[in-house]
C-alpha cells in the first residue's frame, strides 16, 4: 500500500510540474508582447521630439539675445553672427527624424487583436528617444551660451567698444581694433559651436542604431 501511495504521489508531482512549465511558457509569452509595450515606444518618440525642440528653443533664445545685443554695437556683423541660431535650429530636425522613425516602427495589433509590438522594441525605442532628446537638449544649451557670449565679444572687438550711433567726432580718440583680431575670435567661436553641435550628432547616430534593433512577436 505504501508503495502504491508513493507511486501515485510521484505521478501527481510530475503532472503538477508539467502544468507549471506550461503556465510559465504562456506567462513568458505575455511578458514579451504585453499590451502596454507601445506606451514605451510612443514615450520615446515624444521625449525625443520635446527635448530636442526644447534644446533648439533654448539655443535660439540665448544666442538670439546675444545677436540683438551685438546689433546695437556692431550692426554690420549681425548676418555673419547668425550661425549659432541656425545651428540651434538644426537640433529640432534631429529630434524630428528620430521621432518619425520610431513612430513608423510601432506596429498595430493584428486582426485577431493580438499585440505584435514587443516590449523589447518598446525599451529600445524609449532608449533611442531619450538618447537623441537629451543630447539635443545639452547641445542646445551649450550652443546658446557660447553663441551669446561669443557674438557679444565679437561685436565689442570689431567696433573697438564704440556704439553704432556715435558720430565720428564722438568716436575720435577711441581705440581701433583690426578686423583680423575680431576674425580670430570668430574662428574660435565657430570651432566651439561645431563641437557643441557634435553632441547632438552623436546622440542622433546612437539613436538610429538603437531604433534598428527589433523583435517581432511570434518569432
Amino acid at each position: 500500500v505504501l508503495f502504491f501511495f508513493l507511486r501515485a504521489r510521484k505521478r501527481d508531482n510530475e503532472r503538477n510540474s508539467a502544468k507549471l512549465i506550461t503556465m510559465s511558457e504562456v506567462t513568458a509569452g505575455y511578458d514579451i508582447c504585453p499590451s502596454y509595450a507601445a506606451a514605451f515606444g510612443y514615450g520615446g518618440a515624444a521625449a525625443c521630439m520635446i527635448l530636442s525642440n526644447f534644446g533648439s528653443a533654448w539655443g535660439t533664445w540665448q544666442a538670439g539675445v546675444g545677436v540683438c545685443k551685438m546689433g546695437t554695437i556692431y550692426p554690420e556683423g549681425v548676418i555673419k553672427n547668425i550661425v549659432p541660431i541656425v545651428m540651434a535650429g538644426v537640433l529640432g530636425i534631429y529630434g524630428l527624424i528620430v521621432a518619425v522613425i520610431i513612430t513608423q516602427a510601432i506596429s498595430t495589433p493584428d486582426g485577431a487583436g493580438y499585440n505584435t509590438y514587443s516590449i523589447f522594441n518598446g525599451y529600445a525605442h524609449l532608449a533611442a528617444g531619450l538618447c537623441c532628446g537629451l543630447s539635443g537638449l545639452a547641445a542646445g544649451g551649450t550652443i546658446g551660451i557660447i553663441g551669446d557670449v561669443g557674438v557679444r565679444g565679437f561685436g565689442q572687438k570689431a567696433s573697438g567698444g564704440r556704439r553704432s550711433w556715435l558720430t565720428e567726432s564722438d568716436a575720435m580718440g577711441s581705440s581701433t581694433v583690426s578686423v583680423e583680431e575680431a576674425n580670430r575670435l570668430y574662428v574660435g567661436l565657430l570651432i566651439m559651436l561645431i563641437f557643441s553641435e557634435a553632441l547632438a550628432l552623436y546622440g542622433l547616430i546612437v539613436a538610429l542604431i538603437l531604433s534598428q534593433h527589433s523583435f517581432v512577436c511570434g518569432n
